[in-house]
């Protein structure tokens, strides 16, 4: 292996160090490269020598390489060459470390690459850095494992999951047939086999994990950013250590929003997080918000025995096509759940145990409170101005496809940037960040993101809906599948949703999916890899898909461009 430190002339600032690393890297006898604006420093590692002529022909005509100066010295008490110096306030990648002129060690020339967080994005990186080579010190404040294990994906499906069986114990199209029982519910034993699968996953996925890895260290405390290379840690004990870095990957996750309405910061309200540890299932639960989280827990609750009232700011799911809102509203209402449109509250009081909140048409008196509007950036209190990295209205960080922030060597990546808030978005982002910090290339293409809403029935969607396509200049043809078309809802008697297909107008090519079925969540897996694949609806309408399953679905409505599936026959093809 083939190792050279050159100078580079021409560069004006961060970015140009990233396009001449980015030309170098198309020689394929490179292994690595490591451009540095600052000290006008390039270090190639290859597989063979490269000539100077090779290099300077694969750059821009204002870029150049030449040969670094010599950083051996005349005498053993001559000072560092001006090289030395730069790699020595640089940190980064083969970065000697040694006397002057001694060959650096194997060890000495690994990345330090420092990541802020232990979630979903964060552990993915450290992981995959660490297996590309890099040494990775991974830093936490508080509990390891971030929000979906600890607070949000995991509990929140155990919650729902045991709010759906208590539902169907009351209630189920087979009560004439199977007798339908009133569940006892005890929250207590809920919450405890809740939180044991909680703690067991967070130690087998997270805990574990770090324990094992001996190219990761774990850094108890809260950072922030000293300068743009340079971490400070202050741990609980109040002492405070520093982490230098080659480079760098933010990834603090986001917290509850709580809207600025007076009188609510002097109330017991919950966020996500209280509601998710309670001990007892209040008897009333407003829910303000129509977010994600609102919607999941409103049904959760009323499924365990709460009557539960939301307070929609504007309609459920007023972001998606207008059919999934209608939908959800409509399923809910039939539950006996309060859904308030176009409603908020103006003040929330508290007194002797009640919520009172005021709203312009009359109050809503409740046991509890859950504000669920969203979830905000965990960005403050890392000093983001020190090092350079810009952030957008709502504080989170502003990233690029191959999350880099605006400082080319630190790169973001979850619910802590303006990517979309899923886990594993955010697990994608931290494995493809940490392989551009170790040398590679890697975007995220978010365009078949799928994402599921964990209602009864589920809502999932993928690519385009016919608004966000008109948006865009794209016409569309689109159809529209009622459940009582598909035979394993019709089994199931349960008819309630739609699955609906955008395609593009001419092309015929599926852009897009919006499913309100049960078990959505498991369908449109198929749909993205269909809109990924570039097919078309006839060649969705072609495949084979397994009689009784709701992914079926997919297939009918496909052909409800060119037939009337009401006069095929069973499993037609």
């Amino acid at each position: 292996m083939n190792e050279q430190t050159l100078s580079v002339t021409g560069m004006t600032c961060a970015d140009c160090a990233r396009h001449v690393e980015k030309a170098l890297k198309t020689l394929t006898d490179i292994v690595a490269v490591d451009v540095a604006y600052p000290q006008s420093v390039a270090h190639i590692r290859s597989i063979q020598p490269l000539s100077l002529d090779q290099l300077n022909a694969t750059l821009p005509k204002n870029y150049r390489v030449a040969a670094a100066p010599s950083s051996h010295a005349d005498t053993p008490a001559a000072k560092p060459s001006r090289l030395n110096q730069a790699l020595d306030s640089l940190g980064g990648l083969f970065k000697p470390r040694g006397d002057v002129g001694t060959k650096p060690t194997n060890a000495e020339l690994r990345l330090r690459v420092a990541v802020i967080g232990t979630g979903g994005a964060a552990m993915a990186s450290a992981l995959k850095a660490a297996e590309l080579g890099a040494h990775v010190t991974i830093i936490e404040r508080g509990t390891i494992g971030g929000t979906c294990v600890n607070v949000g994906c995991v509990p929140s499906k155990i919650m729902i999951r045991a709010a759906h069986v208590a539902h169907l114990r009351r209630t189920s199209p087979f009560d004439d047939g199977i007798s339908s029982t009133a569940p006892v519910v005890r929250r207590d034993r809920l919450l405890a086999q809740q939180q044991g699968r909680v703690d067991e996953l967070r130690h087998a996925k997270y805990e574990g994990i770090l324990d094992t890895s001996p190219n990761i260290k774990l850094l108890r405390g809260e950072a922030r950013f000293k300068n743009a290379h340079t971490l400070v840690v202050k741990s609980t004990a109040g002492d405070e250590s520093e982490v230098s870095f080659d480079r760098c990957l933010i990834a603090t996750g986001a917290s509850a929003a709580v809207p600025p309405i007076p009188g609510l910061k002097e109330t017991p309200y919950w966020t996500s997080t209280q509601a998710l540890v309670s001990g007892a299932i209040p008897p009333r639960l407003a829910v303000i918000g129509s977010s994600v989280v609102a919607v999941e827990l409103a049904q959760a609750f009323a499924r365990l025995g709460s009557h539960v009232t939301i307070l929609a700011r504007s309609t459920l799911f007023f972001r998606e096509d207008p059919a999934i809102g209608e939908a959800i509203t409509t399923a809910f209402r039939a539950e006996g759940i309060e859904v308030l449109e176009h409603t908020q509250a103006s003040r929330v009081a508290y007194a002797n145990g009640e919520f009172v909140l005021t709203t312009g048409y009359g109050e809503v008196r409740t046991d509890q409170l859950l504000v669920a509007t969203g979830r905000t950036a965990n960005t403050r209190g890392l000093a983001l101005e020190t090092a350079g990295i810009t952030v957008n209205a709502q504080n989170a960080i502003v990233i690029d496809r191959g999350m880099r922030t605006h400082v080319s060597h630190i790169y973001a990546a979850g619910d802590c940037t303006d990517q979309p808030q899923f886990v594993y978005v955010a697990a994608a982002a931290g494995t493809r960040a940490a392989i551009n910090m170790t040398g590679g290339e890697a975007t995220l293409d978010l365009t078949t993101m799928p994402a599921v809403v964990f209602t009864e029935p589920q809502v999932a969607t993928v690519g385009y809906s016919e608004a966000e396509a008109h948006l865009k200049g794209i016409e569309t043809d689109s159809r529209t599948l009622a459940l009582d078309n598909v035979p394993r809802a019709l089994v199931n008697f349960d008819t309630h949703g739609f699955i609906k297909l955008v395609a593009e107008a001419g092309s015929g090519r599926l852009i897009g999916v919006q499913a309100v079925t049960p078990e959505a969540g498991e369908i449109i897996q198929a749909a993205a890899l269909a809109i990924r694949a570039r097919m078309t609806v006839q060649e969705l309408a072609d495949q084979l898909f397994p009689y009784l399953t709701m992914v079926e679905g997919l297939k009918l409505a496909a052909q409800t461009f060119t037939k009337d599936v009401k006069q095929l026959s069973c499993c037609a093809g």
